[in-house]
Parts: structure tokens; C-alpha cells; sequence
């Protein structure tokens, strides 16, 4: 999937665990770690809002848009 979660970078530069973000934010630690390895199908804005409030960042400073080679299918679960 295109779309890649910072989430390792700005708790670097943050200084901060996953643990300490979770107990911030009111998400598990395994909710975090699976945004972390991009394992996640989705997030909701209020998590992300509640993210980007504790890490002190915007959106796009959490979510990035790579796209791939052209021509590859892109993961959107949406049927043509």
C-alpha cells in the first residue's frame, strides 16, 4: 500500500515510547505497533488527531503518500 505511517521517526525525535504514546493517547500498544509496521487497513480521524496532539505534528507530518512502480495495483479493497 502507498501510504506509510511515521510513526518510528517522530517517536525518535520525540524521545518517546510506544508505551508512554499509547498511555497518552488511550490506544493499545498492539493498535501502535501495528500502525508502526504498517500492517494497519485504517485509522480514525480521532486517533490521528489524538496522535498528531501528543507528538506535536500534522497529519502529514504522520502519514505519507509513496507510491509504487506504474501499473501496480494499489491495495484499496474497492472491486472495479
Amino acid at each position: 500500500m502507498p501510504i506509510r505511517i511515521r510513526l518510528d521517526r517522530l517517536l525518535l525525535e520525540r524521545r518517546m515510547s510506544l508505551t508512554e504514546l499509547a498511555d497518552r493517547v488511550g490506544v493499545t500498544i498492539a493498535n501502535l505497533s501495528i500502525l508502526k509496521t504498517g500492517k494497519a487497513r485504517a485509522i480514525r480521524f480521532s486517533t490521528l488527531a489524538s496522535l498528531c496532539r501528543e507528538l506535536e505534528c500534522q497529519p502529514g507530518d504522520l502519514v505519507v503518500f509513496e507510491p509504487g512502480p506504474p501499473g501496480e495495483p494499489e491495495e484499496d479493497g474497492l472491486e472495479e
